[in-house]
């Protein structure tokens, strides 16, 4: 862990206006979203992972609550943060459903959005909403959807050549440096462990062994290239929550950890097949930890509840005593939790998931609908369109799919007619319905959907999400869901635009966007 030193340096000094006792706030506490990129359930050490050291994340779940059933409904990046931000589901939000889009301009307010026009100060850093368009707002700027920029500061010397070069601690300090008294909202918005990773430094910056492991997944080779894979993928965890450590004891310094709610979770699953982008228990099963010292009863718990990233937004306004259509947005359709974090019993008997388009990965722009239900430890997927690829065509390399050590080892036991059991389940076609037992087979790999003894059940989870999603205007279910396809694309041209963008730096006239079709041209 050498390599994670310099990250645990001496707070710097925030400015003496900021060691005071906190400024009398609002009756709602200030909100600190930590999102990360890519970051499956159970990936820290508070759920037990031996080989994931993770002291920040521990520190927030044994303060605060730790949720062990906690799941993002759309599976990458940009649908799964706009669910968040909004408490509505991807297929509530027209084009802002898809990945790599546009948010539609006036419509669909988000949480910093609208607390900001109520007196709350807002900020973030690293990645906000994204990849996309975020669309412009009533003076003809650009939206911000999740607050003020803050990305000035960067680390000089990052410990591995992939890694982001975002100081997140610095750029928070930076953001409380601003501090005028009112209640905040700051989305910390973490890069890692989203790919590319520096090949082995899983392995020599930790001084981690391959066999430090202790499960690879059914559906992966169980080899070294695998195993070192999933240690860079660790190694990115453990460097960005020494960041987070540095951010509580700012929170510590300065008066307001204790009317703070962090809330520290992730957008979707691990980058690797078969899981981010899928809608598997591995693609949307998230950790969340919530720490309120002032405002959680009884901390220390953990939570079996339900609970998915759309119910993030409700429970913060709850918790701010607004109700969404007072502030301009649009009705959630999330849950708040509240009654969770205060110790009282909730009733959250199933969940909804489900996708279209992400990657440009089929001919004509097609996605990958999906729709499911997780209910009483199983879960139930309908795949509308199973003559389709799953992870995208094999003539654009299952672009669908990030590329990585992982699927390249899959792809090359294939090609050498060594084995396809594992592309099998990773990139061949689906079945239409999906049923799985996840108390038994966490990994998916038993369809019981034809299995006559599950049929009562597979009939009734369909009945109940066809039912919700009609309630909830889904355009799958009234038989228009390929309007999801005809959405424009949004990418930007050049590698340094897409950089700067997220930086902030990007002028109006610069935010050019265009067709898919256009890109590849």
């Amino acid at each position: 862990m050498n390599a994670l030193r310099y990250i645990w340096m001496a707070v710097p000094a925030i400015g003496g206006a900021l060691c005071a006792e906190a400024a009398a706030k609002s009756p709602g506490p200030n909100v600190l979203l930590i999102v990360s990129d890519d970051q499956s359930f159970p990936f820290a050490g508070a759920y037990g992972c031996s080989w994931v050291r993770t002291p920040g994340f521990d520190y927030v779940a044994e303060n605060g609550i730790l949720f062990n059933n906690c799941y993002t409904p759309n599976a990458k990046s940009a649908p799964s943060r706009a669910g968040l931000l909004t408490g509505r589901y991807s297929w509530q939000l027209e084009e802002a459903g898809n990945h790599i889009t546009h948010w539609p301009d006036g419509k669909y307010r988000t949480v910093f959005e609208a607390l900001g026009d109520h007196g709350y100060r807002t900020g973030f850093t690293g990645k906000g909403w994204a990849p996309g368009d975020p669309g412009k707002g009533p003076d003809g700027k650009s939206r911000q959807l999740t607050g003020e920029p803050y990305q000035k500061r960067e680390v000089d010397d990052p410990p591995t050549t992939e890694l982001g070069k975002w100081d997140y601690a610095a750029n928070f300090a930076d953001f409380l440096a601003d501090d005028n008294g009112e209640p905040w909202i700051f989305w910390m918005g973490i890069r890692e462990p989203h790919r590319k990773y520096q090949y082995g430094t899983g392995l020599t910056l930790t001084g981690k062994t391959v066999e430090d492991v202790d499960r690879v997944p059914f559906y992966w080779p169980d080899n070294e290239a695998v195993r070192t894979d999933m240690l860079d993928f660790a190694y990115e965890i453990e460097y960005y929550d020494a960041h987070i450590c540095r951010v509580i004891e700012m929170l510590r310094a300065s008066g307001e950890l204790d009317n703070t709610l962090i809330i520290w979770t992730s957008d979707n699953g691990m980058p690797f097949p078969r899981r981010k982008g899928n809608s598997y228990e591995g693609s949307t099963h998230l950790p969340l930890a919530v720490m309120w010292p002032e405002g959680i009863r009884h901390p220390g718990r953990t939570s079996d509840q339900l609970v998915s990233l759309v119910d993030i937004t409700p429970t913060i306004l709850d918790l701010a005593g607004i109700r969404a259509e007072e502030i301009g947005m649009e009705p959630t359709w999330g849950t708040s939790f509240k009654d969770i974090l205060q110790d009282r019993s909730q009733d959250r008997k199933y969940l909804l998931l489900g996708r279209e388009r992400h990657d440009d990965a089929r001919p004509l722009n097609q996605g990958y609908p999906i729709r499911g239900i997780i209910m009483d430890g199983f879960l139930y997927l309908h795949n509308y369109k199973p003559g389709l690829w799953p992870a995208g065509n094999p003539e654009t390399g299952y672009r669908d799919c990030d590329s990585s050590p992982t699927k390249t080892a899959i792809l090359n036991l294939r090609r050498e007619g060594q084995d396809t059991h594992f592309w099998n389940y990773c990139f061949s076609f689906r079945p239409e319905e999906e049923l799985y037992d996840l108390r038994s087979d966490p990994d998916c790999m038993v369809n019981l959907s034809e299995d006559p003894r599950y049929a009562k059940r597979r009939n009734g989870m369909r009945g109940l999400m066809e039912k919700k999603l009609t309630e909830q205007g889904d355009p799958r279910m009234r038989g228009e869901g390929d309007i999801f396809d005809r959405y424009p694309f949004f990418k930007p041209a050049f590698q340094d635009f897409y950089e700067r963008y997220f930086r902030g730096e990007v002028n109006p006239e610069e935010n050019k966007t265009f067709l898919m079709s256009d890109y590849e041209k």
